[in-house]
């Protein structure tokens, strides 16, 4: 017996089991696509009839039927059939419904395969730029705590030990950088993401005189997929979009691990404003960073994508495959996942206050302002390895006697070197330690001010 809600039953003699439409049915999540569908239809259906393939009668009614259903599903009135597999056929077979054979004609020319690369391609530029949005608000949010901070000095951390000291503001436009180059992959990732696949059909194009291009510019794309095997197959876009957001996501896990130290007692740096923590319930003193904690723990659930989404397309012989139907839930999930870690952070910058004092005392330890005393060793005359050595056994002295190197005093610093003056304590001091670092891409609070204005025209 014959499923004849199927589109392609007429090849079978009996029904799919009910486990097998359970299993290969994509319809609970690719329903996210179904405006886009509607778009690419109605500029398919447009082309179908400018080319006079199909009657401009039949246009009208298609497009009247799809403005209905578009408003079906905006106001949630839809009714998605498990039966109709995924979001083409229950819109499809919707619009047959209400139009007739008119609706059995909007498929001429096009197959699920060209159409779901045109859905998604259509969703993924618009994701994008919902992602571009966030990120430069975010870049915004850094800006904004770095202007604040531009000359707070903190320890720089190498190996995470007290390395030399910065400025918070200049800490902080690291990760400018970092979402900077961000925008710049997601910018030119869409420029890829931007071709349209529909016109190559099931893998070999159609034999209906169509004009891909006219559909292009209907729906905003640079151009057409230049090969019809490729155009339906392809998943590059999706794998390269995904591996961005997994770098996004790197960048701000990082950061989120600092957050998580500095919020810490033992460092005290910051305090996270209470609307992004949550407490203990056994133990009242605590304020847990959870948001940092969880974009840290959420940015392996996006690289877990990326590496599934690679899995995927390892091995598949060309052109479409039902593998193909894999993509979407990983590529979904990190676009929601990406979008709602932007949005929270940008606002979390908000609510950090900052502790300078904290900083400040942090940075006067560990000896941060040691290579700026080789430097001065070396702008009086001796060799650098020379410096590095005397300075090294200064520090040693300092550790044993439990004090800063400047308050060993001049006398014990001149037994190191005779080269070492009473102009020695305006190095050694960490106002005059990062005051020195001015020049481009620098720690001194000039060049940070600097950095922030040239970012602020940038996103202008």
């Amino acid at each position: 017996m014959q499923d004849k809600s199927k589109a392609w039953s007429g090849r079978f003699n009996e029904p799919v089991a009910e486990l097998v439409k359970r299993y290969t049915a994509s319809v609970e999540f690719d329903q996210r696509l179904a405006e886009f569908d509607i778009e690419g239809s109605l500029a398919h259906a447009r082309m179908l009839g400018h080319q006079g393939i199909i009657a401009m009668s039949d246009v009208a009614s298609i497009e009247q039927g799809l403005a209905e259903i578009l408003q079906d599903i905006r106001d949630g009135k839809f009714e998605w059939l498990l039966d109709l597999e995924d979001v083409h056929l229950n819109i499809e077979k919707r619009l047959t419904d209400k139009v007739g054979d008119a609706g059995k004609r909007l498929h001429t020319g096009r197959s699920r395969n060209d159409q779901v690369a045109t859905d998604v391609r259509l969703w993924l530029r618009a994701t994008v730029d919902d992602v571009l949005a966030r990120i430069r608000k975010l870049q915004l949010s850094l800006l904004d705590l770095a202007e604040a901070h531009f000359d707070t000095v903190m320890p720089g951390f190498t190996h995470l030990q007290v390395a030399q000291p910065v400025t918070f503001g200049h800490h902080l436009l690291a990760y400018y950088e970092m979402l900077k180059r961000d925008a710049e992959r997601f910018t030119d990732a869409r420029r890829r993401i931007n071709r349209l696949p529909l016109g190559a059909a099931a893998l070999a194009g159609t034999s209906y005189p169509i004009d891909r291009e006219m559909v292009a510019r209907a729906l905003g794309f640079d151009g057409v997929c230049e090969n019809s095997l490729d155009a339906v197959s392809d998943r590059d876009f999706a794998i390269e979009f995904t591996s961005a957001a997994a770098l996004v996501m790197t960048h701000l896990s990082r950061f989120s691990e600092e957050l998580i130290l500095w919020s810490s007692p033992r460092f005290g740096f910051i305090d996270i404003a209470d609307r992004f923590c949550t407490g203990s319930s056994i133990m009242p003193q605590k304020k847990n960073p959870d948001v940092p904690e969880l974009v840290r723990g959420k940015t392996g659930r996006v690289t877990g994508h990326l590496v599934a989404l690679l899995m995927l397309m390892k091995a598949q012989p060309l052109a479409y495959n039902k593998d193909n139907q894999e993509d979407k839930e990983g590529l979904f999930d990190t676009a929601d996942t990406l979008l709602m870690t932007l949005e929270i952070y940008a606002d979390m910058l908000r609510g950090i206050s900052v502790d300078k004092a904290a900083m400040r005392q942090a940075a006067s330890e560990g000896f941060a302002t040691a290579t700026d005393l080789a430097d001065y060793l070396v702008k009086k005359g001796l060799p650098f390895r020379d410096a590095h050595e005397m300075v090294a056994k200064a520090v040693r002295q300092a550790v044993d006697q439990n004090c800063d190197l400047a308050s060993l005093g001049l006398p014990q610093l001149q037994a190191f070197s005779a080269l070492i003056e009473d102009d020695v304590f305006e190095v050694l001091t960490l106002e005059g330690s990062v005051a020195s670092r001015n020049h481009t891409g620098g720690t001194a609070p000039a060049q940070v001010k600097q950095a922030i204005a040239g970012a602020r025209l940038h996103l202008a």
